[in-house]
């Protein structure tokens, strides 16, 4: 291969790019490359065919196809392009399904279905010739105030590890290329803000925000990697070889692909000020250990005469172009046929929708429910339905939907998806009832001015539905995504001042919370009793000061509150009806936090894997307790955890194996996610007062009880030691299970030996 043909290998190229803001600065980003130069001696990847702009599936189809042939016959080698395409949410393409967005995902806590959701999703990118999709996010969630949080699966590495990790089984099971992204710790920003300096320490990183990626890697079989834009401790990642090529590749044994994050290397001299040039910032990158420059051909278009002129040694540009090859020779691109484009495609048949609508039904959280809830259809037959995010498809969604992510560039364009919004599915769920629909206010701005229709249309109903929360965008454009940070954690706009109104009604109030990130709304939930009847997760708060009313507020007796509330995390094109059959019963909710719910911006950056010292104390007057914690979710049902066995001792090389019983001891059938929790009571270096350690979901009868085992390697339990080395040590271990992270309803206790 001549220079330029390995340069060529090495970037990608976005031949559709227009004037949507879909990435960081790409409205500045244009490449003053033609695609016909670019592309003269082969191209690595075509960026975006599909997910640029609504093109019809089968058009773009020929158009690649064709493309493929011609990059077959009139280059010299004769190397078709990888195609790249985002699926976090489902493949981002014009008319093709939309998932629940990951955090929704973690709040399932159902690996093997979101492996279904993975292995859909690559048969649809699979028929249009897409070779490698940019999920998952395996980032551990640190601040609620970062944009980004509806793309994450977890505060727990645990659960981003597992569900993450299934996610790209299912995706690389139809032989595309799944891609872990942001490695490593962007998600560990300064104040919650998009691109902003990390300042983890070592066991930060080692201990929580790395081993999701390593599980991926080494369990998944994960063939690509997408770096972080942030810097750690000041060194930029996208020119850091410590983690791209020390950890990834020398410890984990990757041998797949790294591509950059989409203009990151340029980044380098433009945002982090670490290289004088653009040659300068591919020599760093591609030193460092990024393989392949994405979107399109930038900073590694000077690699060939670097080459030349000895600024870069020829054998790190063979070691990227190698690995290149070798994914190409993996997906089969070199042996490819392109003669046969598909002539009928469809992206979102009725087997997505039903993985889809499962999923969202997994994915609710009852966060409070005073017996409202499920609805009887005797007592409610006028049901006000209210709030901006009542009759909005593009509520159901995360940012990186093509809906939100594309389309709202493009307003006189249809879905070309089904979207039944919570109204709609709450008319065809409650055909009987008479539902009447009034906006109250928007999402955003300070206009209050429809709140007095709302409080009518609650006054004269027997229940009111109030739908807020968010709407995804990007860079300003909406609430949450990327590049929507924020400072506070009050719900936007005057929505709180909306539920508020119509809460003061008398008449009772459902909340459903259509977001992408937890919000500080404990002024909406009651106190919190364990299966115990202890008060738990109140920080401050005596238990002898809390009004008896349930619809009394912490601290103020007379302030009403809702009846229940429901929160939903982006739940889909399948999201309306779920959230309609779980208020009317016919679902029972079984998701549970995957983040816990802040009391206010002040507490973050917050995790329940906190240490002693990071939670309530006596020697500050600021209380992060959460409103709700890690791990809680109600039910219409309610289930007991009882017998916790372990064996007393355990070796540093063995396994753990602990048992519960379980029991529903309501009156319908339903399902809990059994969470087993740890805690290394005398350790070197300070342990998180609690740790996920185990989960299962049980579906259970009504008076049923089943044993639930684990078996669980105690290296679960590794932590980073003083010394640098991550290692079991010996000592002793509490164990629980209950409703939540804080919840010890039965307790273990075993050694480690």
């Amino acid at each position: 291969m001549t220079l330029e043909e390995k340069q060529a290998q090495l970037v990608g190229f976005w031949v559709d790019q227009g004037d949507e803001v879909v990435a960081p600065m790409s409205d500045e980003k244009k490449s003053s490359t033609r695609y016909d130069e670019a592309s003269a001696h082969g191209i690595g990847h075509l960026t975006r065919v599909y997910g640029t702009r609504p093109v019809d599936p089968v058009e773009r189809a020929a158009w690649l196809w064709a493309e493929q042939t011609r990059l077959q016959r009139e280059t010299r080698l004769g190397i078709p392009a990888i195609v790249h395409e985002e699926c976090l949410t489902g493949l981002a393409a014009w008319k093709a399904a939309t998932f629940p967005t990951p955090l929704a995902w973690g709040a399932a806590f159902d690996p093997e279905l979101v492996e279904e959701v993975g292995a859909a999703v690559g048969s649809s990118m699979r028929q249009l010739g897409i070779h490698q999709g940019l999920a998952p996010v395996l980032d551990v969630i640190r601040d609620a105030r970062w944009g980004r949080v509806d793309e994450c699966i977890a505060e727990d590495p645990l659960v981003v590890g597992a569900i993450g990790t299934a996610y790209v089984r299912g995706l690389q099971s139809e032989g595309v290329h799944a891609t872990l992204k942001h490695f490593v710790g962007y998600s560990a920003s300064r104040a919650g803000r998009n691109h902003a300096p990390v300042s983890a320490g070592r066991r930060e990183v080692e201990d929580v925000l790395l081993p999701p990626f390593e599980q991926a890697v080494r369990d998944g079989g994960a063939r690509s990697v997408m770096n972080s834009y942030s810097d750690i401790d000041g060194v930029p990642f996208a020119a850091d070889p410590t983690y791209l090529t020390g950890v990834l590749r020398d410890r984990w044994g990757f041998d797949g692909v790294v591509v950059s994050d989409y203009f990151s290397v340029d980044f380098l001299r433009s945002m982090h000020r670490a290289a004088a040039d653009q040659a300068e910032a591919a020599r760093l990158a591609i030193t460092a250990g990024i393989d392949v420059e994405l979107p399109s051909p930038d900073a590694y278009l000077t690699l060939a005469d670097q080459v030349r002129d000895g600024r870069l040694a020829p054998e790190i540009l063979d070691r990227a172009v190698r690995r290149v090859l070798t994914q190409k020779e993996e997906l089969g691109l070199l042996d490819a046929d392109f003669s046969a484009p598909p002539s009928a495609i469809d992206l979102d048949p009725r087997q997505h929708r039903e993985i889809a609508r499962r999923l969202a039904d997994e994915s609710l959280v009852l966060l409070s429910n005073d017996g409202v809830l499920p609805l009887d259809p005797q007592r409610t037959t006028r049901i006000a339905v209210i709030g901006p995010n009542a009759d909005s498809p593009e509520a159901l969604m995360g940012c990186y939907s093509f809906v939100n992510h594309v389309l709202a560039h493009h307003p006189g364009v249809p879905s070309g998806i089904e979207l039944p919004t919570v109204l709609d599915a709450l008319r065809a769920e409650l055909p009987s009832a008479e539902i009447t629909r009034t906006v109250g206010c928007a999402v955003e701005g300070d206009d209050d001015s429809g709140i007095s229709a709302a409080v009518e249309a609650a006054e004269a109903a027997d229940v009111a539905i109030v739908v807020v929360g968010d709407r995804a965008g990007l860079f300003g454009r909406g609430t949450v995504g990327e590049g929507n940070d924020v400072d506070t954690l009050e719900l936007p706009g005057v929505q709180r001042r909306l539920v508020e109104a119509t809460v003061a009604t008398g008449t009772p109030v459902v909340v459903v919370l259509m977001t992408g990130r937890p919000y500080a709304i404990d002024w909406a939930l009651p106190p919190r009793r364990s299966a115990e009847g202890v008060i738990v997760g109140l920080g401050a708060v005596n238990a002898e000061d809390l009004p008896e009313s349930p619809h009394a507020t912490i601290g103020d007796a007379h302030a009403p509150r809702p009846a229940a509330v429901l929160q939903a995390f982006f739940p889909g094109e399948e999201g309306g009806p779920a959230v309609a059959s779980v208020l009317s019963g016919r679902v029972a909710p079984s998701g549970r936090l995957p983040v816990s719910m802040p009391r206010s911006a002040g507490s973050q950056p917050y995790s329940y894997l906190h240490a002693a010292l990071g939670g309530r104390t006596d020697v500050t007057s600021a209380d992060p307790t959460p409103a709700r914690p890690f791990g809680f979710g109600l039910t219409y049902t309610t289930f007991t955890h009882s017998g916790l066995h372990v064996a007393p001792e355990v070796r540093t090389d063995g396994r753990i194996r602990a048992s519960v019983v379980v029991h529903n001891t309501g009156e319908r059938e339903a399902t809990d996610v059994v969470q087993l929790y740890a805690h290394d009571e005398v350790a070197s270096v300070t342990r998180p007062v609690a740790q996920l350690i185990g989960f299962r979901r049980v579906t259970l009868a009504a008076g049923a009880r089943a044993t639930v085992d684990f078996d669980i390697p105690v290296d679960r339990l590794a932590f980073t030691g003083v010394d640098g080395v991550k290692r079991v040590e010996p000592g002793r271990i509490r164990l629980w299970v209950g409703g939540a992270c804080d919840d010890e309803e039965t307790v273990a206790t075993f050694d480690v030996v």
